[in-house]
C-alpha cells in the first residue's frame, strides 16, 4: 500500500536529521534554510513485537515486516503560499502525502540558526498552518468562482451541494480552523477529499528537544505544543532528533543499552512510526508458515476479501473463505492445533471485517 507521511517544519528545526535517523539515509542536513529542495522518500519498517514472537514460534526462512513511506519535505517559511522560499513547490509535495508530521523546535541552542530569530513553537506551528490554510483558500476561491453561477443561478443540484461544502470549508479556514477539525459528513468529505486540501490531512506534532529534556518533565515549549495539539485533537510525540541519529548507527544491543542508560523504554522513532501508522489509519494482519512469516498492512475497516487483495489481486478475485485466528489466541494456546482444539480457529466470509493482529490463510480459486 503506497501510503506516505510527510515530515514538514520551518528550516533548521531538525527535520532532515530526523529523516536521516528514520530511514538511515545520509541526506544533506545543513545549518541553513533550503538544504532539502527535492523531497526525499524513504521506506520505514514498522516495529512490531508480535512479529518477533511469531518468528520465534515458526522459525521461518524469511521474516518480512510491514512498512510505509516517509517523505522529507523542504522547510517552509512565511509567505510560502505566495512562493517565498520556493514555497509553492514545497506545498505541492505536501499535497502528495496522506498525513503530516510537523517537527517543532522545542530547545534553545544559539549555534543553530532559527529562521524567525527566537524559539517560539506555537508561532512556528501557526506560520506553517497559516501557509497551508492560505493555499487551501486559494483553491476553494478559484473553485467557487467557477461553479457559483451554476450553483446559485442555475440551481444545479450537484454544483449547489459542492458550493455549500466549499463555502463551509472557506468559513472554517477564515476562522483559523484547519479542515481536519471540522465535523464534515461522509458525503461532504467525499466531495472535498478530491481537492487534496493540506489542512484536511491528519497531523502529528513532533516536539524536538535536547537529550536531557527527554527524561525530564516537559519543558515550557513542549507543554505549549501538547496543549495546542490537544485543542485540535492531534497527538504530540517528544523526540530528540540528535539522539535518534546516534541510535540509528548502533546495533540492537547497543541501542537497548543506551536507552536503558537514559531511562527510556522505547526510542522516539519507534513511537513516532507506530503513531504515524495509526494516524494513517493502518493496521496489520499476518500470514505464517515455515517458509515465511509476514506482516501485511491494510486500512482499518477493510474486509477479508479486500485484505486478500493486499497479498495478490487473484486472492481477492477468487476469494472463497479466510481461515482466521488471532495473534493473542495463538500466543495464549501455544500452537495452531491448540487454537483449533479450543474452538478459536474460524472460517470467515468476504464481509468479515479484519482485526488488527489476525493471522490468516486465504482460500481462493481463479
Amino acid at each position: 500500500m503506497s501510503l506516505k507521511a510527510g515530515i514538514v517544519g520551518l528550516p533548521n528545526v531538525g527535520k532532515s536529521t530526523l529523516f536521516n535517523a528514520i530511514t538511515k539515509q545520509n541526506i544533506l542536513a545543513a545549518n541553513y534554510p533550503f538544504a532539502t529542495i527535492e523531497p526525499n522518500v524513504g521506506v520505514v519498517v514498522v516495529p512490531d513485537k508480535r512479529l518477533d514472537k511469531l518468528n520465534e514460534m515458526y522459525k521461518p526462512e524469511r521474516l518480512i515486516a510491514t512498512s510505509f513511506e516517509f517523505t522529507d519535505i523542504a522547510g517552509l517559511v512565511k509567505g510560502a503560499s505566495q512562493g517565498e522560499g520556493l514555497g509553492n513547490k514545497f506545498l505541492s509535495h505536501i499535497r502528495e502525502v496522506d498525513a503530516i508530521c510537523e517537527v517543532v523546535r522545542c530547545f534553545n541552542d544559539g549555534s543553530i540558526i532559527h529562521v524567525e530569530d527566537g524559539i517560539d513553537p506555537i508561532r512556528d506551528i501557526e506560520i506553517i498552518n497559516l501557509e497551508l490554510a492560505i493555499a487551501d483558500l486559494e483553491i476553494i476561491n478559484n473553485r467557487i468562482d467557477r461553479i457559483k453561477k451554476k450553483a446559485l443561478t442555475n440551481r444545479d443540484k450537484e454544483a449547489l451541494v459542492e458550493y455549500n461544502v466549499l463555502d463551509r470549508a472557506k468559513h472554517a479556514l477564515e476562522e483559523n480552523k484547519a479542515l481536519r477539525t471540522v465535523d464534515f459528513t461522509k458525503e461532504e468529505l467525499a466531495i472535498i477529499k478530491n481537492f487534496s486540501f493540506l489542512t484536511l490531512k491528519p497531523i502529528i506534532y513532533l516536539a524536538n528537544v535536547l537529550e536531557d529534556d527527554l527524561i525530564e518533565e516537559d519543558n515550557e515549549y513542549v507543554k505549549a505544543v501538547r496543549e495546542y495539539a490537544l485543542n485540535e485533537g492531534a497527538k504530540t510525540v517528544k523526540i530528540c532528533a540528535k539522539m535518534e541519529a546516534d541510535l540509528c548507527e548502533m546495533n540492537e544491543d547497543e541501542k537497548k543499552e543506551m536507552l536503558s542508560a537514559v531511562g527510556i523504554e522505547e526510542s522516539g522513532l519507534d513511537t513516532l512510526i507506530r503513531e504515524t501508522y495509526d494516524l494513517l489509519g493502518l493496521e496489520t494482519f499476518f500470514t505464517v508458515g515455515k517458509d515465511e512469516v509476514r506482516a501485511w498492512t491494510y486500512n482499518k475497516g477493510m474486509n477479508a476479501k479486500q485484505c486478500a487483495g493486499v497479498i495478490h489481486s487473484d486472492f481477492e478475485r477468487g476469494f472463497i473463505k479466510a481461515e482466521v485466528m488471532s495473534y493473542d489466541d495463538l500466543v495464549k494456546y501455544g500452537s495452531e492445533l491448540k487454537v483449533k482444539e479450543a474452538g478459536r480457529h474460524r472460517l470467515e466470509g468476504k464481509d468479515y471485517i479484519m482485526q488488527d493482529g489476525d493471522i490468516c490463510l486465504f482460500r481462493f480459486n481463479v
